[in-house]
């Protein structure tokens, strides 16, 4: 009999991690299809409609005859309005020549780890973070150096830790605040205390993510890195719509880039997706440069469920829950339960039916904690904290022995 040959990949899709919550999403599809009443906190996307405006300017893109190829780098209108909408928010002046559109707040995360992970680079990032972090530069043979988040810290990074895990070999710095998974705020003092430090290693560039920027609760402040004159020439910038919005579908963001690598990302654009999608590139201007209250209604809405669901969730025996300052996130710990992270994943899916996901899906510092998204209605946030409640007094989680 022939021996069948196998195809042989490249070992470094060995390496590529993935996001959970897309997978904990479809073993939750999968069980509603059956006919069980899931309740989903799991999926990091505004449970709001695109507002009608921006609807309509892509539905005008499209009667215009806006179906063809655009710029690598995005069409110029956009990228003035992006140009704008950065110095009205974050107070500072850049050329619009240094806006790349991709399709996505992923895609310049990717471009930006592609260009410095390499076998014995080091790169640093969040931890627990945004699971795509970790994925890539695994990926791209770097070696992935974790930024500790801790509650103790209100899960903000602490300046000189990140400052003394940095070495000879690190290239790339990523950070997020707003944060991913944990609501975190970075305080601008922690922010002051690594750009000075940072002073002492000119050839470190740093990623920062951004895409929470507009939801921030009572008196979190964001402060955007751009706002460090001394670093712009080796800061990226990733923003987008998605989170904004509610335009996670559509799948467009955009990078502030160093004037010096402006070329090679547009490059690396054209060599993967050519180019953003017309008509949603013009949806994206109507979003910066329509009308905003979509926006603070969102995050008034956020803000009402996000104290609703910390006030809920310390409730229950074998759960604490700081309150998170931005995003539309909670952390809350789960040591005092008994469960691991993926048991706690596990459980609250099949016998609870509740999509929650693992602190460990984003690092390995997020064992002892779950991720709940409060993108959900008020109701169903209720609902699900008290399903778990129900379960944790009858079982007694919580009690000291």
């Amino acid at each position: 009999m022939k021996k069948e040959k196998l195809v042989q990949l490249a070992a470094g899709l060995a390496r590529l991690g993935t996001e959970s919550a897309f997978e904990l999403l479809a073993r939750a599809k999968a069980l509603e299809a059956q006919g069980h009443d899931i309740i989903n906190l799991g999926i990091g996307q505004p449970d709001f409609r695109t507002p009608d405006h921006i609807v309509e300017a892509a539905q005008q893109a499209l009667s215009d005859g806006h179906h063809g190829y655009t710029p690598g780098n995005g069409i110029l209108p956009l990228r003035e309005a992006v140009a704008a909408d950065i110095s009205a928010f974050r107070g500072v002046e850049i050329n619009p020549d240094q806006v790349v559109i991709v399709p996505g707040g992923k895609v310049t995360m990717w471009y930006a780890i592609l260009m410095f992970g390499e076998p014995g680079a080091e790169i640093m990032y969040p931890n627990p973070g945004f699971p795509i972090y970790e994925s890539v530069i695994n990926y791209s043979g770097a070696k992935a150096v974790p930024i500790p988040l801790r509650e103790a810290n209100q899960f903000a990074f602490d300046a000189e830790e990140v400052l003394d895990k940095v070495t000879s070999a690190t290239r790339l710095v990523i950070l997020n605040s707003p944060a991913n998974p944990t609501g975190g705020v970075v305080p601008r003092d922690q922010f002051d205390r690594l750009v000075r430090g940072l002073e002492a290693y000119p050839e470190v560039v740093v990623l920062s993510d951004e895409i929470y920027s507009r939801l921030l609760y009572e008196d979190a402040e964001f402060v955007s890195l751009l706002e460090y004159e001394s670093l712009r020439d080796r800061l990226i910038i990733l923003d987008g719509w998605s989170k904004t919005y509610a335009m996670t579908g559509w799948r467009i963001g955009y990078g502030v880039w160093p004037k010096s690598l402006v070329d090679l990302v547009t490059r690396l654009n054209i060599n993967s997706v050519s180019c953003t999608n017309a008509a949603t590139q013009f949806a994206a201007i109507a979003a910066l440069s329509g009308p905003q209250d979509s926006v603070v209604e969102m995050a008034r809405a956020f803000d009402d469920r996000r104290k609703l669901i910390v006030r809920e969730t310390n409730t229950i025996p074998g759960f604490t829950c700081i309150l998170p300052q931005g995003a539309f996130y909670t952390m809350p710990n789960i040591t005092g339960t008994g469960f691991s992270a993926k048991e706690m994943e596990n459980f609250l899916l099949d016998e609870l039916r509740i999509a929650a996901v693992a602190g460990t899906s984003f690092g390995a510092y997020g064992e002892g904690y779950m991720r709940f998204s409060y993108a959900n209605s008020s109701e169903n946030i209720q609902r699900a904290m008290g399903r778990i409640r129900e379960r944790a007094i009858a079982e007694n989680w919580g009690r000291v022995n």
